[in-house]
């Protein structure tokens, strides 16, 4: 080889030396970017070295390697491209392992974190995520993380920050975007809070829910900041219901007051709550906190036996956060967020007091005419109460009040987050209200056929009725008035057996609900000489339901009485201790039997001379463990 190729080759080598040594620096650096960039251009060298090295490109003169002048360096003889390979090599599997034992340990604090998090110790979490950050600089979700627990603690800034962290790491992390938009609105940046929301759209369109609910309250928020402005401008120029507002506001947060002291201060304020100003100022001037946390306005709220006064004080506040609430979606929100507002609807909706569950109901239905409204009550107000509280006052209430409640069920039930949280809460619920809206309707349609001529479609319609009217207490309330226990005992004075099981069970749903119907069927089937014949019958459930219907009807007075000459102990009790493969016999049989010698002592003679008190106390254990 000439001395000429000799001073290329050496040039050749020198310069990967300088490369390779520039990578170890950058492979060291504590700036992710740089380290990042290292590791490409490293992985690019080792490559072409590799290429070189299969071409046999070194320099050999009669089969002898020539070695260039030596780099002195620690440990390794870096006389040649190979050198600082292995070199590079232990670099890079050290750096793997030293990552994989760094994530590991991030992870772990990480865990940690969320744990502080979900009990609401947020500095906690903090201090655990940064931790986890010195193990590992580039994991993304340490950053969301943190950013998360900044917002909790209200440091907006910060949380701003560890966004733009992670979307270094992840350009396209909707979890960054969602809280820099969060961090952004609560720093009443609007336009950039959209901004984020609606880049998340870009990235997943299958979160357009999500992001509409958050472009949503931007709206609100940036609203509500303009009407703000606006109301303290009315007020600084004098106007005079903004002035008054404010002072009954004052007047209102004196303490210890009589209950009719905050009556008429509440009542002046509804009256004031014409627009939108004074709304706002209700808002501005704490008037949720001075209302709703008033000790003696609670005490009336939670009173059980409510006088007058405390009823006046309960409607009056109901009838002011209507006022409040009307068309102020801020005004809203902040009502059904504050602290006791999820139970305490649903505990007004079932007050005994019916002014109060009127007016509760009201101020529901005004929530609920908005989309944004509905979504405020089902995301903060305690849904299964609430539930409960609705189908309840659909059985008790007025047929205008009842309807409207209604409404509002089938309203709720038709949101999406109704279905997800009954899917994921109360299975099958939806199809338990689909029943209750249909229960008196159907059982309407049912009655008044029958009073057809067919004895077909009287047979059908004592069929449904019998199926449907358990449902709905009203139901069975309508289904007396209207008559129907007289055409039911015509039905078992008629016979059959299919007509029979109809009748009977529309008897027994009937009497077990209704008082009225214990009384109609004790006048129209004197001494129960039907009902006694039919716990004869062969069809099980015939005789079940007639004991059943029995057992209700002795609570009516007298009836135990009349019933001293008849054979009624001796068949029940033979009922009673008898083998049938329909417990319902047995357990139905046993209950009248101990109703009938309760009402009327002189049974309990009769009873012990059959030697039925062992046979009572034996189903009664039965009925017991059923």
């Amino acid at each position: 080889m000439d001395k000429e190729e000799e001073e290329r080759d050496l040039e050749k080598f020198l310069k990967n030396v300088d490369e390779i040594s520039t990578l170890v620096q950058g492979l060291n650096s504590d700036d992710l970017d740089v380290c990042e960039r290292a590791m490409g251009e490293a992985e690019k060298k080792l490559q072409l070295l590799k290429d070189e090295e299969e071409d046999e490109c070194r320099t050999t003169l009669n089969k002898t390697t020539i070695s260039p002048p030596q780099v002195p360096t620690k440990n390794v003889d870096d006389a040649n491209p190979d050198g600082f390979m292995e070199v590079l090599e232990k670099d890079a599997r050290e750096r793997a392992k030293r990552r994989k034992e760094n994530k590991s340990l991030a992870n772990a604090l990480k865990e940690k974190g969320n744990e502080a998090f979900l009990k609401g110790d947020y500095g906690t979490a903090v201090q655990h995520y940064s931790e986890g950050l010195k193990k590992l600089k580039d994991m993304k979700v340490l950053y969301t993380n943190r950013a998360q627990a900044y917002i909790k603690l209200e440091e907006y800034e910060k949380a701003l920050v560890d966004c733009e962290w992670a979307l270094k790491c992840d350009e396209n992390s909707t979890k960054a975007y969602f809280h820099m938009g969060k961090a952004h609105l609560a720093l009443k940046n609007y336009s950039m809070s959209r901004q984020c929301y609606q880049k998340i759209l870009e990235i997943n369109p299958k979160l357009q829910t999500q992001v509409k609910d958050s472009l949503n309250k931007v709206d609100q928020r940036e609203k509500a900041e303009l009407q703000e402005k606006f109301a303290r401008q009315e007020l600084e120029s004098g106007k005079e219901s903004a002035v008054t507002t404010k002072n009954l506001l004052q007047a209102l947060s004196k303490p210890d007051q009589i209950p009719l002291f905050y009556t008429g201060g509440m009542q002046l304020l509804t009256e004031l709550m014409k627009d939108c100003t004074e709304q706002t100022l209700f808002r501005t001037h704490n008037g949720f906190s001075i209302i709703n946390d008033n000790k003696v306005i609670k005490r009336c709220f939670v009173t059980e036996g409510k006088d007058e006064i405390e009823e006046i004080v309960c409607v009056t506040v109901l009838k002011l956060w209507q006022a409040v609430c009307n068309g102020n979606e801020e005004n809203q929100r902040l009502f059904l967020t504050h602290s006791d507002m999820d139970i305490l609807l649903p505990f007004l909706l079932t007050s005994k007091v019916p002014s109060i569950q009127q007016h509760s109901l009201y101020l529901l239905l005004l929530l609920c005419q908005t989309q944004n409204g509905k979504i405020l009550v089902l995301n903060h107000v305690d849904l299964p109460r609430l539930l409960q509280a609705l189908v309840a006052f659909v059985s008790i209430s007025e047929e205008k009040e009842a309807q409207a409640a209604m409404q509002l069920l089938t309203d709720l039930a038709l949101e999406e987050r109704f279905k997800t949280w009954v899917q994921t809460n109360l299975r099958g619920l939806l199809t338990l209200i689909s029943i209750l809206v249909l229960a008196e309707e159907v059982s309407r349609k049912c009655v008044s056929l029958l009073n057809s001529e067919d004895g077909g479609i009287l047979t059908r319609a004592a069929g449904v009725l019998s199926r449907v009217l358990s449902a709905s207490v009203k139901a069975i309330e309508e289904t007396v008035k209207a008559g129907v226990m007289k055409t039911m005992i015509k039905f078992l004075k008629a016979g059959g057996q299919t007509a029979s099981r109809y009748a009977i069970k529309i008897l027994a749903v009937c009497t077990n609900i209704c008082y009225q119907a214990r009384e109609e069927v004790t006048r129209l089937d004197k001494r129960f000489g039907l009902l006694i014949q039919l716990l004869e019958a062969k069809d099980e459930i015939i005789v079940g339901n007639a004991a059943l219907c029995i057992g209700n009807c002795i609570e009516v007075p007298g009836t135990a009485s009349a019933l001293l000459k008849s054979d009624i102990v001796k068949i029940l009790l033979k009922l009673a201790g008898g083998d049938a493969k329909e417990g319902s016999v047995q357990l139905n049989a046993g209950i009248a039997l101990g109703k009938l010698c309760t009402a009327e002592p002189r049974h309990t003679v009769q009873l012990k001379e059959l030697h039925g008190i062992e046979i009572l106390n034996s189903t009664m254990k039965y009925i017991k463990k059923t």
